[in-house]
């Protein structure tokens, strides 16, 4: 079996990992994350279950990372990136899983942002001889294809010599993502959620031989959880779409890296055919926050008074073991690491991480 390093993944490793997933037929969890808890508990999870993973920051991700009390926005985005992947570089070697290491939906109005990041991934590789992460994503969905693929090409120029990836999206992923996305219309025809095969085949044409890119065509996914029969899955637009390259490059089978957006809420068939399609990576955020708030919440309702007196009112002790942040905090990282179980599991990447010592 070819093996990696343990750690964040680029270059040659990071394509590496993607093929294993094609080969074998699975797809890795892609997880949100805003603080040090929430990078250690998805790796403690990954560890656990012998799975390879990708930790991914938003922009309010990235920004909450660096601290909301920084007045520069955007300086604080950047920065909190930074942390982070700095963070996750340190630590998941010691885990032992390989890690791509990946930012979350830039719109148009945070091109800045991800521009920045690459300065810094520059930097990084001139002194360590690896950037800062494995990937970006660039969401220009709103905008026209022509707009859409112009401008990736232009990151993606920037981002091979780095050997990073970068992440597209085609046709509209339903719902909003910290401030990028679109408004789901309840009960209307939403006929924008699904990508054309055509359009998919476009853009693999003309940014796969610049680098490395990865594809979240839009199949009726949403972000969040709604309520069932609100949207219609399509994962045979996947297929379409690999069918469509297929036939055009003459390449093997499921020659695109596909990305699942709105993995929150699907259900088991609709992911496992999303996976057989080609999807290496599904985003789950929403049902890990609230996995989070979930051991939190349960925490506090056992211990109510430890959140309301310093000293218990009915036996007089101290109760500084208990609200010890320490305390509640690791029931939301334990929440996490379990519901990420079901995670792997359901995507097939249980126990098949390449990554070696």
């Amino acid at each position: 079996m070819t093996s990696v390093s343990p750690g964040v993944v680029t270059g040659a490793d990071y394509k590496t990992l993607l093929q294993a997933c094609r080969d074998g037929g699975y797809a890795l969890p892609a997880i949100n994350v805003v603080g040090t808890n929430s990078v250690n508990a998805v790796l403690e999870a990954a560890a656990a279950n012998r799975s390879d993973v990708v930790i991914q920051v938003s922009n309010g991700g990235a920004r909450f990372f660096a601290g909301e009390g920084l007045p520069d926005a955007h300086r604080a985005r950047v920065l909190g990136a930074a942390s982070m992947a700095h963070h996750v570089h340190l630590l998941a070697k010691e885990y032992g899983v390989a890690v791509i290491l990946h930012t979350d939906h830039a719109d148009r109005k945070l091109i800045p942002w991800l521009e920045d990041l690459i300065t810094l991934s520059e930097a990084e590789f001139k002194a360590q001889g690896r950037p800062l992460f494995s990937s970006h994503m660039l969401d220009l969905s709103a905008e026209t294809l022509d707009d859409n693929l112009a401008l990736s090409q232009k990151l993606l120029t920037r981002l091979a010599p780095l050997g990073m990836g970068l992440e597209i999206e085609l046709g509209v992923t339903g719902g909003e993502e910290d401030g990028v996305g679109h408004d789901l219309e309840e009960g209307a025809d939403n006929a924008h959620l699904y990508t054309q095969p055509e359009d998919v085949l476009r853009a693999w044409e003309l940014l796969s031989p610049i680098g490395m890119v990865s594809i979240a065509a839009s199949f009726g996914n949403v972000h969040g959880v709604y309520k069932p029969g609100n949207v219609k899955l399509r994962p045979e637009i996947l297929k379409n779409s690999q069918d469509a390259v297929q036939k055009a490059t003459g390449s093997g089978p499921k020659p695109l890296p596909l990305v699942f957006h709105g993995g929150s809420g699907s259900s088991l068939e609709e992911i496992r055919d999303a996976v057989a399609y080609g999807t290496f990576k599904m985003n789950l955020d929403t049902d890990i926050q609230f996995a989070f708030a979930h051991g939190v919440g349960s925490y506090v309702s056992a211990h109510p008074a430890a959140f309301q007196h310093q000293i218990d009112p009915a036996t007089d002790k101290p109760m500084k073991s208990l609200y010890d942040p320490r305390k509640w905090l690791r029931a939301g990282e334990k929440s996490v690491t379990e519901r990420m179980g079901e995670a792997f599991e359901i995507l097939g990447s249980k126990g098949k991480s390449i990554a070696q010592s």
